[in-house]
């Protein structure tokens, strides 16, 4: 992002976390009833956002004996399942090459294949769930501002269909196509992606909260778990929570970015900070200018790469990156979001849709954290003798990727044998991150890099991606 800030103008009622717009707009809940005492359960769920609630859904509709009890600390889609950018996004949550160079080339293949899929389930199971959460499937567009990006987007395409992509799955798109779609203040290069759908996530996780409680599972909000012991000796696995204990033949783990607050898990996997501010309804001739009749979501292609959607009351919701890592792996609960990063998050959304500048004001700003393992892949695990699983380390691939993982966890727990569980990321381990303050120096180091590498870039008539942006993939295995 640039550093010549342009000041945010705020909306008059401007939010500042809280949680997120999208809490705001849906009606932020309050807490449900806590747990009420020690239970017994087959399965207990650990976190209500996306993965704990798909994990539930799918193991309760395929058998619905089951008895299911899911935790939550604050209230269902609190976390990031609550606060992110809205993207039902059908890419690998992971790098192909690292799950390739494990299991095959096939089994990369087979994972990004159930990835596309799982975004048509996911507007699927809304529907039949009569989920309203504004979902349309209008695809992606990636573009490329300057001629390193655009380099990059055309090795990303060429990649792609190297690993069985197809026109079909990802295009490049010739300008006017793509100034059609979208106008883009400097654009020089896109391609486009149907495996993309754009949603409001607070109101998809509150429908699929309503729905997996339809199918008689309690989530008991307010309620922290402190400690989740295994089974052993005939003990069965437990939650530990300070209303009393869940003990279950199965406990899973579905606390993402939060997992670094549980005892023995601080450094699993590194809550990743990213900020989003939301503008003002823009009027039609805004709209006008600026295109974005089809509803594509919109990613680019820096290092310190931003993400937006338009959504379904006119605004643009826009996000990147601000504080990225909070020293000891902490976390900012409550969403607020410091007055520069909002102030560089409207000057990278200005600087693309310059239009906004003379009609739109910023309405809220909110952050939430991503759940990032060492090697940037994300996992779907489940130990039958320790009775304790988890799924996560999405890095920022959540929302599709998390219903795909409820559905590989629904499998492995009733130990049927599918393509599912074929996948390469199931029972997948990932070495820990370092501890402090190599962790802080280390990430705070690869995105100063980054933002550097685009700096340089961006002044560059070079297609070469900056030799500082190779140097941060290398500090953090990126």
């Amino acid at each position: 992002m640039s550093s010549s800030l342009r000041r945010a103008p705020l909306a008059p009622g401007f939010g500042n976390g809280g949680v997120s717009h999208w809490h705001r707009a849906a009606g932020r809940p309050e807490p449900g009833p806590r747990l009420p005492g020690p239970r017994t359960a087959d399965v207990c769920v650990v976190g209500a956002g996306y993965t704990g609630l798909w994990t539930a859904y799918y193991l309760k509709r395929a058998r619905p004996g089951l008895r299911i009890i899911v935790l939550e600390r604050e209230f269902a889609g609190f976390g990031a399942s609550g606060r992110n950018g809205g993207w039902v996004l059908g890419e690998i949550a992971g790098s192909r090459e690292r799950y390739a160079a494990e299991h095959g080339r096939p089994a990369a293949i087979a994972l990004q294949r159930a990835m596309f899929g799982a975004v048509d389930e996911v507007a699927r199971v809304a529907a039949d769930e009569g989920v309203d959460a504004g979902l349309v499937k209008g695809g992606v567009l990636h573009v490329a501002r300057n001629a390193a990006q655009r380099a990059r987007l055309a090795a990303l395409v060429d990649e792609a269909h190297n690993w069985g992509w197809t026109d079909a799955d990802l295009v490049p798109l010739p300008a006017g196509e793509r100034d059609d779609r979208l106008r883009v203040e400097g654009a020089t290069g896109a391609a486009w992606s149907p495996h993309c759908a754009r949603v409001q996530p607070a109101a998809l996780v509150r429908g699929l909260a309503g729905a997996v409680r339809g199918l008689g599972v309690p989530i008991y909000e307010g309620t922290p778990v402190v400690r989740i012991d295994p089974r052993r000796a005939g003990v069965q696995a437990a939650a530990v929570t300070p209303f009393g204990t869940v003990t279950a033949e199965y406990v899973l783990r579905a606390t993402e970015g939060f997992t670094a607050g549980l005892p023995g898990h601080r450094r699993d996997w590194l809550p990743m900070n990213s900020s989003m501010i939301v503008t003002t309804p823009l009027p039609d001739t805004t709209w006008k200018t600026i295109g974005w009749e089809r509803r594509e979501l919109l990613g680019d292609m820096a290092h310190y790469y931003m993400y937006a959607q338009r959504t379904a009351d006119d605004r643009i919701a826009f996000g990147g990156r601000g504080r990225p890592y909070r020293y000891g792996s902490r976390i900012d609960e409550g969403g607020r979001t410091r007055p520069s990063t909002i102030d560089a998050l409207w000057t990278a959304l200005t600087a693309m849709f310059p239009a906004v500048a003379g009609e739109g004001r910023v309405a809220h700003a909110w952050s939430g954290v991503l759940g990032v393992p060492r090697d940037w892949c994300s996992t779907v695990v489940l130990d039958h003798a320790t009775g304790l699983g988890h799924a996560g380390g999405y890095t920022g691939h959540g929302v599709a990727t998390a219903n795909l993982a409820g559905r590989t966890l629904r499998d492995l727990v009733l130990r049927h044998d599918t393509d599912l569980t074929a996948l390469p990321w199931v029972d997948r381990r990932v070495r820990r991150w370092e501890p402090e303050p190599l962790r802080w120096l280390g990430v705070h180091a690869m995105y100063g890099l980054y933002r550097a590498a685009d700096a340089r870039e961006s002044s560059s008539p070079s297609p070469s991606t900056s030799v500082l942006a190779r140097v941060a993939d290398r500090i953090t295995g990126h």
